[in-house]
């Protein structure tokens, strides 16, 4: 089993910065790939980036690239989304992801079906 707990959404102005946080629990941390997924009202939850259990490789969905970055620090259980630039169309529940089954290796990073474990979200705001 593993836990996944988001913070550090809030409502922010365009062109603003926020960092999420997402800690970890439950299993050891560095066995397992991250994701972070967003969700907007009447809109299905979408790939934002991926990191894989040491961080040695990332992926990004084309609208964030450049803008946002994804890291973790296996030491803190934790994995980070820092955003930058944002967007009115950045607006969503934000969600951490674990993979602890490879099922990337199968289904692709970017499927949300690839992911055994959710967090319960955190929301993010940008005003134009």
């Amino acid at each position: 089993q593993v836990q996944l707990v988001e913070s550090g959404g809030g409502l922010v102005q365009a062109g603003g910065s926020l960092r999420l946080s997402c800690a970890a629990s439950g299993r050891t941390f560095s066995s397992y790939a991250m994701a972070w997924f967003r969700q907007a009202p009447g809109k299905e939850r979408e790939f934002v980036t991926s990191i894989s259990r040491i961080g040695s490789t990332t992926y990004y969905a084309d609208s964030v690239k450049g803008r946002f970055t994804i890291s973790r620090d296996n030491a803190k259980n934790t994995v980070y989304l820092q955003m930058n630039s944002l967007k009115p169309e950045d607006t969503a529940g934000y969600y951490c992801a674990a993979d602890t089954s490879s099922l990337r290796l199968r289904l692709g990073v970017r499927d949300v079906n690839a992911y055994d474990y959710w967090g319960q979200g955190t929301q993010v705001t940008v005003s134009s």
